[in-house]
């Protein structure tokens, strides 16, 4: 696909990856629609970015778990730009608790809902509005190896894995899926202690920055001929 033109939604868009991914489309010529769920001030900060470039860009609230929020949001976007080209589901959270037993019920579906269920929801909706197209899906090393930062995290990213699979079997040819999984990115998800402890995993001795999984994003994108992939991001702590 040739990204100059096309129309993008990028969740979860304010700052990290989601950040990263949207200026990286905006570079090569695309009209992005920014996701949000709370942080305002950090969206506009992304829109001033891509203005600066010189891009058409789209600020929309919404959080990805609530399918009423995410199809008011859509069908106010669509009115000005009418369809949808590439989506890319990369809003996420870690949840606060990472050891087993002290993960509650509530815990575990803020983290499944707005990781695995709001990239379902958004999917459904978007589709209403794309014909042909892209999706890249934003999973984790975790959903390969377990990860480190709970059971909760690791399951819906292998769900999301599992996801993607699925809607690249039922949407092609018009449609390709694919996801990319990180290993841990410097984020501000990520406490400082966390990431240098992290870095100590990987053989290249670092974490990622958000830019490396952009690039990811933007390579699956533009391949006309992948599709039900999972590109593995994670400087060699999984390799298979």
């Amino acid at each position: 696909m040739i990204i100059k033109g096309k129309v993008s939604l990028v969740t979860g868009a304010s700052r990290g990856i989601g950040r990263a991914v949207a200026l990286a489309l905006a570079k090569k010529g695309a009209t992005v629609i920014i996701n949000y769920r709370r942080n305002e001030k950090e969206a506009l900060e992304t829109k001033k970015m891509l203005d600066a470039l010189g891009a058409t860009s789209f600020i929309a609230k919404f959080d990805v778990s609530s399918r009423r929020e995410v199809y008011r949001a859509l069908k106010g976007i669509m009115q000005k730009v009418g369809h949808i080209d590439i989506l890319v589901n990369n809003a996420g959270i870690l949840g606060k608790e990472h050891s087993l037993m002290k993960i509650n019920d509530e815990e575990w579906d803020s983290v499944l809902n707005t990781n695995l269920k709001g990239t379902f929801i958004v999917t459904q909706e978007v589709l209403k509005y794309m014909h042909r197209g892209k999706i890249v899906n934003i999973a984790s090393i975790a959903g390969r190896n377990g990860g480190t930062v709970g059971v909760h995290y690791a399951a819906s990213k292998a769900g999301l894995i599992g996801l993607t699979f699925a809607l690249a079997s039922q949407l092609a040819p018009d449609i390709m899926v694919n996801a990319v999984a990180p290993g841990p990115v410097d984020t501000s998800l990520l406490t400082t202690e966390k990431k240098k402890s992290l870095a100590r995993l990987s053989p290249l001795d670092r974490i990622a920055t958000p830019e490396e999984i952009a690039h990811a994003v933007i390579f699956l994108i533009e391949n006309d001929y992948i599709t039900g992939s999972v590109v593995d991001v994670n400087g060699g702590r999984y390799m298979i």
